[in-house]
């Protein structure tokens, strides 16, 4: 029987049903074990696996990738957590140097089977190092893969799925919609495929990408729209990198029109790779040109502002309207 969740728990089911049956799963972090993490992500986890399975680190977030990395390799499957995604800087060094080369640098004989998750994105009244959307740093590492939920059901069956893929994870979590909305998520261990969009609405007049706490925002403009008699679908990209460029392609060639909605910063983020291969790929099927809906180029702004830096259901629409009106 499925239990209605929220993204937060949905977390905690995933890593709790990995745990339980592959004992080559570890997680840790700083205070994740008999504090359950910032957010509540690991709660009950140690308590439940014993802390040879769960456990604390220093605040150290160099030590923890590390610690990933190494593990990985030695046949085992770590989660490590870093507490906000804005702290992962000390541990890209890890990322980057190691994580994303081993299978590369020892001609496949070493993989690095590991998931590094973490908190990221902005409308929590934060300060901006624990809000930022940084996840275009990652995409654009060759050997990372990176993964993003929008809702508990995806969280639950993508964590799962990195957790089993054999190479490395950056599994970032909007923390914003943690505790959003519940749905029913089976506690059944079905992953969810990687690197496959998400198509959320179906419709025929323009189509809205987006990914993690955005998707509340574009579905609810793909809803105004719908009340004034346009159908947009609604894609959710899911996975950041290697991402579904087929699905989005195939929609903008029955649209016509392409909206790209994220809360990174505007310049060189990831819905500007998307706009670019769209333009590569299906220019001559555009009726209107490519719109980006983003942050904008500055440091995420104190509590005060962030809700004016955060795109809003009103840009949104805005964007949208200004395809359709659009003259080829």
């Amino acid at each position: 029987m499925a239990n209605r969740i929220t993204l937060v728990e949905a977390v905690t089911q995933a890593l709790a049903w990995e745990l339980e049956h592959d004992e080559s799963v570890v997680a840790f972090g700083q205070d994740i074990g008999a504090n359950g993490g910032v957010f509540r992500a690991t709660d009950g986890l140690q308590k439940r696996f014993g802390e040879k399975r769960v456990f604390d680190t220093p605040l150290a977030e160099a030590m923890i990738t590390g610690l990933c990395v190494g593990m990985s390799t030695q046949g085992m499957k770590p989660v490590g957590e870093i507490q906000f995604s804005g702290f992962m800087y000390p541990g890209v060094d890890q990322l980057i140097s190691h994580a994303s080369r081993m299978r590369n640098r020892t001609r496949g004989r070493l993989s690095c089977p590991m998931v590094l998750r973490a908190p990221y994105g902005g409308g929590i009244h934060a300060p901006e190092h624990h809000s930022e959307s940084m996840e275009a740093i990652y995409a654009h590492t060759p050997g990372l893969r990176v993964v993003i939920p929008s809702s508990p059901r995806r969280a639950y069956g993508l964590l799962l799925a990195a957790i089993r893929d054999p190479d490395p994870v950056v599994f970032l979590e909007p923390k914003r919609i943690y505790r959003l909305t519940k749905q029913e998520v089976p506690d059944d261990g079905e992953a969810l495929p990687l690197d496959t969009c998400f198509v959320l609405r179906e419709g025929g007049d323009v189509t809205l990408v987006s990914w993690g706490a955005m998707m509340n925002e574009t579905l609810k403009a793909a809803a105004k729209l719908a009340e004034e008699g346009a159908e947009a679908e609604v894609i959710d990209l899911g996975t950041i990198k290697p991402y579904d460029s087929e699905t989005i392609l195939e929609s903008v060639e029955r649209t016509g029109r392409l909206v790209i909605v994220a809360e990174e910063p505007r310049t060189a983020g990831v819905a500007a790779e998307i706009a670019a291969e769209v333009a590569e790929k299906a220019l001559y099927s555009l009726l209107a040109p490519i719109e980006r809906v983003t942050g904008y180029d500055t440091v995420m702004p104190l509590f005060q502002l962030e809700m004016s830096y955060l795109p809003s259901v009103e840009r949104i629409l805005g964007a949208a309207r200004r395809t359709l009106e659009a003259k080829r």
